[in-house]
Order: C-alpha cells, then sequence, then structure tokens
C-alpha cells in the first residue's frame, strides 16, 4: 500500500466524518397566535424532526392571505418553506416529499385540526384520532390529495 493510500486510509478511520456532509436541516417560518398550544406543539414536533423552526407569534390570517392559501384550507397556523405554503398540522415526511419533488405548486395543507394528526396528539387528545387527508393546493387554489392519513388505529 503506498503512502497515499496509507494516509487516505487512516484518514477516512480516525475523520470519518470529514467524510460525509451532515444533513442539511430544513428552515421553516411559521406563523401563529400566541397562545395557540397545538402550533407550540407541531413546531416542537417538526424540531424533533429535523427541522429550524422559526416561530412568528402574531396570529396566522393576515399571512394566510398573502401567501394566497384560501381560506377553506385554513388552519390555526400557516408555514413558508423554500417557496411552499405549509398550513395547519403537516406531517414532517409529507413536507420533505414535497420539497424532494418541487412541484408547481402552493403548498400543502391540512384543514382544520384533526386530532391525531401532528401536534393534536398529545396526552389531552386520550389517544382520539381522525382519519384526514394531506391536500396540495395547486397555483389556482385547486385542491388534491395527497396522503390520506385514514387508517390510524
Amino acid at each position: 500500500m503506498n503512502a497515499y493510500r496509507r494516509s487516505l486510509l487512516l484518514g477516512v478511520l480516525l475523520f470519518p466524518a470529514y467524510g460525509f456532509a451532515a444533513p442539511e436541516k430544513l428552515e421553516i417560518t411559521m406563523w401563529r397566535g400566541p397562545k395557540c398550544k397545538c402550533c407550540k406543539d407541531w413546531a416542537t414536533y417538526l424540531e424533533k424532526n429535523g427541522f429550524i423552526v422559526k416561530v412568528n407569534n402574531d396570529g396566522n390570517t393576515e399571512i394566510r392571505q398573502k401567501l394566497g392559501m384560501p381560506v377553506q384550507f385554513g388552519s390555526c397556523h400557516t408555514a413558508l418553506i423554500n417557496g411552499y405554503v405549509i398550513e395547519g398540522h403537516v406531517p414532517a415526511e409529507e413536507i420533505r416529499r414535497l420539497l424532494a419533488e418541487k412541484p408547481k405548486v402552493l403548498g400543502l395543507t391540512v384543514p382544520a385540526m384533526p386530532l391525531g394528526s401532528p401536534g393534536m396528539d398529545g396526552p389531552e387528545y386520550k389517544g382520539k384520532k381522525d382519519p384526514y387527508d394531506v391536500l396540495i393546493i395547486d397555483t389556482k387554489g385547486k385542491p388534491s390529495i395527497y396522503q390520506s392519513y385514514r387508517n390510524l388505529h
């Protein structure tokens, strides 16, 4: 084994982190009401799933309207990540999927606040789970089902 290969092997064994890039943390900005507990729980859930969450406590009605999310798909918080609007209790895996697929859409929503969705799954809900859909909203405001969460037992 020549000196170059020996030093390369030694480097990989002693400093493995230099050979691999750490996964990039995804930054998401969220607007919510200052007293909303489930919004805070959704932010905590996202952080546990590798996101950096920047929180604005000024409410979300104005920003939802400004970003173009139709009111009928509204929830208690609105977020923005890489140009996509995320409305309500959308699971982290669906946000990651959206970012990987990069469709030309407005964003994702879980309208209302279904029990069992991320942030609506704490002990105060006593294990209750409502079936729900994650909707993808196109640039004209038209919804379609992106992912169903129907078998939650």
